[in-house]
This record gives structure tokens, C-alpha cells and sequence, in this order.
């Protein structure tokens, strides 16, 4: 345990953090494959939109929604234009703002410096055990995640998709991403004003409330402990900044459209889910089937999926908010009411950033493939049922379930694997019981 540290010291020339010669050679280094990365994901999207198939790709259900969809846009515009209020009729319920390109890769870059800190100060206190050093993630393998990061998510073929078809989607993973990097960075005001941007959005950000205060506790050194005043304070305050930005932005579309209409048809419209058109969710299929007595209770059922399992998340996962936020994107993009493979594509790009799990994840090679082969099917399948009648609804809803199901398999395994890590750092690699034989580690 002595030499590690000195070891990852000199290491930590490859990954300087300070304002230094080799932080200025590494900021050059690394702009220029994020530069290229950006023109190659830039050109494809350009010639995608020159293309024949921008046309067919904006009409594909898995890639809009009635509530991301562009000529839903357009169409509530030039509603606008005629003077009609364009959330009168069931055609606009969506909320335009900002986008960055490289929220997420400063995000993490800045995460992965916090990381190294706070495991180079364990390593130094010798709180791991010793046959556990293989664990340890070294600079060199943390220097390129930020890059990866941007590349899952510009390269993505659903990020790509999305783009070309013009869902706004696109708009509200930048939201977000803002909000993750604004959290990151430690800036409390910014963060309760990209979280209220995305809330004001599609309402499922709220959830991500929780480990935004969670992680900025942490860089204030508040403990969560609900004896404390100054826990209670800064909830107070975190709350205080969020809740007043959103009822800034509640009353000043009140103001700029004249009327209430918008509340029903945007946050009326995603918790009702009065639009049944087929969709990559959970919704659509079930309540065209459901007798419309038992609707609201099954609504309310699937509804709170979303918020529900934000609480023992949060306190299984307290002290590593940045892995709750990746859980809840996840869990948003599954459970929401209109889902496209944009919001998929959001929290898939954390992937690389939790790299060092891939030796713990179980269904690895299972997951790709069935979310590869749904992915392919899912165009076959629509042809089948909506143009050759050869199918039905049933067997696209089946391939929907089963995408999801690769999902939720694909989440479940990275917490599966991040807690075995954990347990490992606290206890060892090699587990033994009590009579000297190996013991096997389960998740209960």
C-alpha cells in the first residue's frame, strides 16, 4: 500500500487538473478529437437530411411522439401566427430551449477528476484492502471517458435518428445534460434552473431533484443526517431556487399566451395519456385495451413507476448521487408516457463512464443483442401490421415489451455491478466464509 500512491501520483501526469503546461497540452490534446468528432457527427447528420430517408425517419413512431414531434411544432406556430392559441387543440405540447454539444463531456471530465481525488485520499488512509487494488480505476483508463461519452452520444443511431426526424426530444436531453453539468460543477443556482427547464418540459426531470441535492451536499461537506439544521437548510434552499424558477415560468406563459391552456394540454396531456398513437413505451397498448372504467387507477399505477422508485434509490445510492442520476434517466426513459429512442440514447451515453463495472455485468452479450435485433424488427413489424396486414398490433407491442425489458435488464445489471464493486472496496475481492471456502456474493 505504500508505493500505490506515489504510483498514482506519477500517473496523474496524464491527467492533470490544474492550469499547468500539462493541463494546457492536455486541453490541446483533447480538443482535437472532440473537434473531429464533432464535424463527423455533424456531416452525417447533414447528409442524412439531404437524403431521401429524413422524410420516412420523422415518421417513425420509435423516433417522435405527439409530444416531440417537429410538425407539432410547426403546426402550433402557425397557430400562433392566426392568432389561435396553439395549445386549443391536440396538436403542440411542446416546450422550446437551449442546447449545448458538450455539456456531458465536461460533466464527466470534471466528475472523473473528483473520482481520482477521492480515491487517491482512500488510498492514502488504506481504506481499501489489499486484495482489492485491482479495482482501482488509473488515470490512463479515465483520460479518454469524456471523449467516449460525447462519441456514445453523437454517434448513437437513435441520437442521429432523432436529429434528422427534428424531434425536439433533442432539445430536452440538452436541458438536462446542462443540468447534470451545471450539478457537477457545483453551481447550485444553475442546477435548480436547468432542473426547472426540463421539469417545465415534461415534468419526469423532478425526480432528478433528489441526487442534484444529494451530490451538492457533498461538495458543501452537509451531511444527510435529518437532525442537522444545516441538512435542512439547504433543502430549503435548493426547493426555494427550483419552486420559484418554475412559477416564474408557469406565470410568464401565462402572460405570453393569455390563458391556462397550456397546463392541460402539456402536463394534462403526458399524465393522462389521451394520445394512444403506437410508440417504444409501456402506455399505448395496455389502455387501448383497458375498459375505460378501470383507466384512471391503471394510470395512476403506471404513472408513479417513475417517481416511485426515486425514494429507495436514493437511499441505497446516497453516497454516489452522479450513479442515481443515471439510474433515474434510465428509469425515466423506460416508465415515461411517450418514450422515443432519444431519451434512450441520453443515459446510454454514462456508459463508458462506468467502464470499470463491465467485470461484474452478467447479461451483457444478452441485452446487445436483443435490444440490436428489437431495433431492427421494429420497422419490420410496423410494415407487417400498418401497410402489408399480415400482423397485428400484438406483435409490435411484444417486441416493444421485450425492448423493454432489455432495458430494464441492462440497468439492473450495471446496479447489480456497481454494488458488488463497493462491496468488494469495503470487504475484498476474494470473499471467504466462515469455514475458509470461497463465498459467492448475491443481490437481495
Amino acid at each position: 500500500m505504500s508505493g500505490l500512491p506515489g504510483f498514482l501520483i506519477d500517473d496523474r501526469l496524464h491527467f492533470p487538473s490544474c492550469p499547468s503546461q500539462g493541463g494546457q497540452r492536455f486541453l490541446v490534446e483533447m480538443a482535437a478529437p472532440l473537434t473531429l468528432l464533432l464535424v463527423l457527427a455533424v456531416t452525417i447528420r447533414a447528409a442524412l437530411f439531404r437524403s431521401s430517408l429524413a422524410e420516412l425517419i420523422a415518421e417513425r413512431v420509435e423516433v417522435v411522439s405527439p409530444i416531440t414531434a417537429w410538425k407539432r411544432v410547426v403546426e402550433g406556430l402557425a397557430l400562433l401566427d392566426l392568432g389561435v392559441s396553439p395549445y386549443s387543440g391536440d396538436v403542440f405540447h411542446e416546450l422550446a430551449d437551449v442546447i449545448t454539444a458538450v455539456a456531458l463531456y465536461m460533466a464527466v471530465k470534471d466528475y472523473n477528476k473528483q473520482v481520482f481525488r477521492k480515491q487517491k485520499f482512500a488510498l492514502e488512509a488504506d481504506r481499501y484492502p489489499l486484495d482489492c487494488l485491482e479495482l482501482i480505476r488509473s488515470p490512463k483508463e479515465m483520460y479518454y471517458i469524456p471523449l467516449k461519452v460525447a462519441m456514445f452520444y453523437l454517434l448513437n443511431p437513435f441520437t442521429i435518428l432523432s436529429c434528422v426526424a427534428k424531434s425536439t426530444c433533442g432539445l430536452n436531453n440538452a436541458v438536462v445534460a446542462l443540468f447534470i453539468f451545471s450539478t457537477i460543477k457545483g453551481n447550485t443556482l444553475l442546477s435548480a434552473i436547468f432542473l426547472c427547464l426540463a421539469t417545465y418540459q415534461s415534468i419526469y426531470p423532478l425526480t432528478l431533484c433528489a441526487p442534484a441535492m444529494l451530490y451538492l451536499m457533498q461538495r458543501q461537506y452537509i451531511p444527510v443526517n435529518f437532525r442537522r439544521a444545516s441538512f435542512w437548510w439547504f433543502i430549503a434552499q435548493y426547493l426555494f431556487m427550483y419552486l420559484g424558477s418554475l412559477f416564474v415560468l408557469i406565470c410568464l406563459s401565462f402572460f405570453l399566451l393569455g390563458s391556462w391552456d397550456y397546463m392541460p394540454s402539456v402536463y394534462g396531456f403526458i399524465l393522462s395519456v389521451p394520445d394512444l398513437t403506437p410508440n417504444i413505451g409501456l402506455f399505448w397498448y395496455f389502455f387501448a385495451e383497458m375498459f375505460e372504467h378501470f383507466r384512471l387507477f391503471f394510470l395512476c399505477v403506471f404513472q408513479i413507476n417513475v417517481f416511485f422508485y426515486t425514494i429507495p434509490l436514493s437511499v441505497k445510492l446516497k453516497e454516489h448521487p452522479v450513479f442515481l442520476i443515471f439510474m433515474q434517466l434510465a428509469v425515466i426513459s423506460i416508465f415515461k408516457s411517450y418514450p422515443t429512442v432519444g431519451d434512450i440514447a441520453l443515459y446510454m451515453a454514462f456508459l463508458p463512464v462506468w467502464s470499470h463495472l463491465y467485470r461484474f455485468l452478467r447479461n451483457t452479450f444478452l441485452v446487445s443483442c436483443v435490444l440490436l435485433a428489437c431495433s431492427t424488427l421494429f420497422p419490420v413489424l410496423w410494415h407487417l401490421w400498418i401497410y402489408a396486414g399480415s400482423a397485428n398490433s400484438n406483435f409490435y407491442y411484444a417486441i416493444t415489451l421485450l425492448f423493454n425489458v432489455a432495458q430494464i435488464l441492462l440497468v439492473s445489471d450495471y446496479f447489480y455491478a456497481f454494488l458488488r464493486r463497493e462491496h468488494h472496496l469495503t470487504y475484498g475481492l476474494y470473499l471467504k466464509r466462515k469455514d475458509g471456502s470461497e463465498a459467492t456474493l448475491v443481490l437481495k
